[in-house]
């Protein structure tokens, strides 16, 4: 494809700024080494203003977290006119809304765990589930600001308000309940599902910390598990990806009970912005592939010019 200048929009103010950045800097020496001219750009208030200046053919888009990943800097963008990866701003409002998520997909089939919205003042009175549940915000990615409460914890029964925990963050919070088993997540590249990975923590369970810091989990790829629960997460990965519109690549992450054969198989969330650090998951399944990261980057970007070039008005 023809030599883009290309402006890699990283950082910003969420709180997965570090990984971002991480994710941003591997972006930007992948594209130069693929030949294109790359701005880096570290996301603050005055964004739209550099981008004017800039100019760019494309921003790739490696924000994660808000809001570069819930449709704000994607309405942005569009206002603009200017092309971008990955996912568009509909798509993108949906997908980090944990509740819209399942709106959108449950009724078409998609298996995805139970629970509902809760205000956390409620929590102090009593449990919204039977313990153990998960405590998660409703619109954050990377497992941020996730809790599993259980009889054995120390967060009071019920809750206490001076128990650390997502409670003293969030005004609301999605309540569904525990899935006990393994950690596994699919990569969609385009509309291919690129592999199966599971994921051991080797504490505590796969949260942010456990996500992104070197050592602390262990990534089984391609992952040892049946090849109906394989297939099976591989097709609701893709379909995912489709009812939700994505753009790009997509991570869909799942818990699976392996005393329930592929009926403990649930979908937990759609990630329209996965990492790109060097141990990040879709690189990682990419590459078991044969897809070298800068490979990867590059499909990334050609997916993107298509994509604008097909939607550009005649």
């Amino acid at each position: 494809m023809d030599k883009l200048h290309i402006a890699v929009l990283m950082g910003g103010w969420s709180a997965e700024r570090d990984v971002s950045l991480m994710s941003g800097k591997g972006i930007a020496d992948a594209l130069e080494s693929l030949g294109h001219r790359v701005t880096r750009i570290d996301m603050d208030r005055d964004v739209a203003q550099r981008l004017a200046e800039v100019k760019p053919d494309l921003v790739f888009n490696a924000l994660h977290g808000t809001p570069g990943e819930d449709g704000r800097v994607q309405g942005m963008l569009d206002l603009m006119g200017l092309r971008y990866t990955h996912s568009g701003m509909a798509t993108s409002v949906i997908a980090i809304d944990k509740q819209l998520t399942k709106q959108t997909l449950v009724p078409h089939g998609i298996p995805m765990p139970g629970g509902r919205i809760v205000d956390t003042e409620s929590l102090y009175a009593r449990d919204p589930l039977p313990r153990p549940y998960v405590l998660k915000p409703v619109n954050e990615g990377s497992s941020v600001g996730v809790a599993i409460v259980t009889d054995e914890g120390n967060t009071g029964n019920p809750i206490a308000r001076d128990a650390t925990g997502p409670w003293q963050e969030f005004e609301q919070l999605l309540a569904e309940p525990f899935i006990r088993g393994r950690e596994l997540t699919t990569a969609v590249l385009g509309d291919q599902a690129l592999g199966v990975t599971e994921l051991k923590p080797k504490s505590g369970f796969y949260d942010y910390t456990a996500k992104y810091t070197d050592g602390l989990t262990d990534h089984i790829c391609p992952a040892d598990i049946p090849a109906d629960i394989a297939d099976a997460c591989c097709r609701i990965a893709v379909e995912a990806h489709r009812l939700l519109g994505c753009k790009g690549t997509s991570r869909a992450d799942f818990r699976w009970d392996d005393t329930q054969g592929v009926e403990g198989l649930f979908l937990l969330e759609v990630n329209t912005q996965p990492g790109m650090t060097p141990f990040s998951l879709v690189p990682e399944q990419a590459k078991h592939l044969g897809i070298s990261y800068a490979d990867l980057v590059g499909r990334i970007v050609e997916e993107a010019m298509h994509d604008a070039d097909e939607e550009a008005p005649v």
